[in-house]
């Protein structure tokens, strides 16, 4: 059915489908939302920092 070769060329292309699959599957459960909710907080904190600013000049 297959060739030695042919084996291992469907191998590497599953090996790299799995791989890229689950980065995607880290990097949208864990990494993205990291990313996102520390830039939320560090905006946060720059307006809350203005305020401060403001109240105190």
């Amino acid at each position: 059915m297959f060739d030695f070769d042919q084996y291992l060329g469907f191998l590497a292309f599953l090996t790299i489908l799995t791989i890229g699959f689950w980065l995607m599957i880290f990097l949208v459960t864990f990494i993205v939302p990291y990313w996102i909710g520390g830039s939320i907080i560090e905006k946060i904190q720059e307006i809350r920092a203005e305020k401060k600013a403001k109240r105190e000049a």
